[in-house]
């Protein structure tokens, strides 16, 4: 064979479409789409979004396409518009599954931005309650116990450039001021760093600093122990399908105990919007969510709740209402049984892995977009892909596209699996005809199991 150079080609000015060389596409996107289309999504979304556009004029892009954009910066861990907008762009694969054809362009990241202000807050939660829904047809959600827990997101606004509520005045103006009341007249910038590193109360709060370019963002220290400009992410989990059910955005300042009952209240709706008939009868939270009145509401609602008190020397219950008294009683006897253990265990395995695929691996720990409604319509439609990838993966057992399934990854570990075979076999000393025999059904049983794996992939959904 001779070697192949590399030149300069000239593009031809007319083509034939049978000519053009198309991707192998992918499996999941493929399957995603026979899902979404026999589900009827792009007549839904078509339908749902209809009221934010005039009739006539030039037609823009298909809610459908839009959707499937914010899907795939879940799917392929992308945090912006941008990197969405160009990885589509750039993708056969992705083109396809958008549906746009080889002389068709791929929408923007501005025209993203511009279809995700004109669509309201409700939009995206009613396409979050239609993927929910499709859990529910499939069998997969269970509704019985719900687990919530929270976790913090980095907003698009840094910590150098809040300001004072009450003037306006940025840091630098602010030790200014401080500077002055000391007796220090026209202090330069060591001056200022000095006074700023040696005063014993050097502490920011949110009800005296703002962002001035994200108001809605508030001071918290992230989970790795910074303090940023951030939001709030609460996710109600139905723990034994491990689906979200409710996805929640709120200011980073709020508490668990002043979250958690609008986050139940959402919950509910969901299931019932989703055509869920089961209702939801325990509650699983961690420690942060023990409350009194938590607990005395939850209990009102019917729902026997698991949580785990904080340590406390004494507790008065003089002053506050007999309700409370017993629902702390009787949340105290739940946890402290083997189901309360075993329920808290899957709280703290199954709830933090939602946010361990939405926020890490699916680029939402860091939002590049300003306000609490911004933020919370991007959340809610990756919370949306993540149900999604689970009734794939719990249906038809695809694993999300950048998973090491059905490629390199299946016969990589089978070549791993036989060169560990292979090493212990040659530290044994026995004869090499049953060493050769050895290694031949282990071939053979790797065989069978690859071969059983491909027919799950291809088998009929299970119901």
């Amino acid at each position: 064979m001779a070697l192949g150079r590399r030149k300069e080609k000239q593009t031809e000015l007319f083509l034939a479409t049978a000519q053009v060389v198309k991707g192998p596409g992918h499996p999941f996107y493929s399957k995603l789409n026979q899902v979404l289309a026999a589900a009827g999504f792009d007549e839904f979304v078509e339908t749902l979004c209809a009221s934010a556009y005039k009739v006539g004029g030039r037609p823009g892009i298909p809610p459908g396409v839009y959707f499937r954009m914010l899907f795939v910066g879940y799917f392929e861990g992308i945090d912006s518009q941008r990197g969405i907008a160009w990885r589509c762009a750039d993708s056969l694969a992705l083109r396809e599954f958008l549906g746009l054809s080889l002389t068709e362009t791929s929408p923007v990241h501005a025209s993203m931005t511009l279809i995700r202000q004109r669509l309201s807050e409700a939009v995206f939660d009613k396409v979050f309650v239609f993927v929910l829904s499709l859990l529910e047809k499939e069998g997969v959600l269970r509704g019985r116990t719900l687990g919530i827990d929270a976790t913090t997101l980095e907003a698009n606004a840094a910590m150098k450039s809040i300001v004072r509520k009450d003037n306006g005045a940025d840091w630098k103006e602010y030790l200014r001021q401080l500077a002055k009341a000391e007796g220090i007249e026209n202090p330069s910038d060591d001056d200022l760093r000095r006074l700023d590193r040696n005063r014993p109360d050097k502490k920011v709060s949110n009800q005296e600093w703002q962002s001035p370019t994200d108001p809605d963002s508030r001071i918290a220290k992230m989970k790795d122990g910074r303090t940023h400009l951030a939001y709030k992410a609460e996710h109600a989990v139905d723990l034994e399908s491990q689906a979200i059910v409710a996805p929640l955005i709120t200011h980073a300042d709020r508490s668990d105990a002043q979250s958690a009952p609008l986050s139940l209240t959402v919950a509910e709706a969901n299931l019932v919007l989703a055509g869920h008939s089961t209702k939801a009868a325990q509650l699983v939270m961690d420690k942060g969510y023990h409350d009194n009145g938590l607990l005395a509401d939850c209990a009102a609602r019917g729902m026997r709740t698991y949580v785990p008190e904080r340590r406390q020397k004494t507790r008065r219950w003089t002053d506050k209402p007999a309700e409370q008294e017993a629902a702390f009683r009787a949340n105290r006897r739940r946890v402290r049984t083997a189901k309360g253990r075993r329920l808290n265990r899957w709280r703290s395995e199954r709830c933090e892995r939602t946010f361990a695929h939405v926020c890490e691996t699916g680029g939402g720990r860091r939002s590049w977009l300003r306000g609490l409604k911004n933020v919370s319509k991007y959340h809610t439609l990756k919370c949306a892909a993540y149900n999604l990838g689970l009734l794939l993966r719990t249906v038809w057992g695809f694993c999300k596209p950048r998973n090491a399934q059905g490629g390199a990854g299946g016969p990589f570990s089978a070549f791993c699996v036989l060169l560990a075979v292979v090493t212990c076999l040659a530290s044994w000393n026995a004869d090499q005809l049953i060493r050769l025999h050895l290694l031949t059904g282990m071939f053979l049983l790797l065989s069978l199991l690859a071969a059983y794996r491909t027919s799950q992939l291809t088998a009929a959904p299970k119901k």
